[in-house]
């Protein structure tokens, strides 16, 4: 499946909704792992803002590579974050979208505090 790099260097990224458990099946509770190394994934919510324009993203990063200080309001760095194109179909109905994975996330400073 086509991957598609994600230049970060001109964003300011903010951690959204703390790092959680991905999950892989709803109805299990299942939680996805890394097909390349096994870890488990987690995902982070960032908020990503850019050429005036601020979108919040649901990243997916291996678990060794989240720093475990992150909080709402954290800015990071998104180290190898790529965008994958997806598509499949569920009762007729044909859904797209596109997902994103990091192989890390790193707090760039502490948090705003208000």
């Amino acid at each position: 499946m086509r991957q598609i790099p994600v230049d970060t260097s001109a964003a300011l990224v903010m951690v959204a909704v703390p790092p959680a458990p991905k999950i892989k099946d709803r109805r299990t509770g299942e939680i996805a792992v890394d097909i390349e190394t096994g870890a488990q994934m987690v995902t982070v919510d960032v908020l990503f803002a850019a050429n005036g324009e601020a979108e919040v993203l649901s990243v997916a990063v291996p678990k060794p590579g989240v720093a475990d200080d992150l909080v709402m309001g954290t800015p990071v760095a998104l180290t190898g974050l790529m965008a994958r194109p997806w598509e499949n179909e569920f009762n007729g109905q044909k859904r797209h979208g596109i997902s994103f994975r990091a192989a890390a996330v790193t707090a760039l400073a502490a948090p705003v505090k208000g």
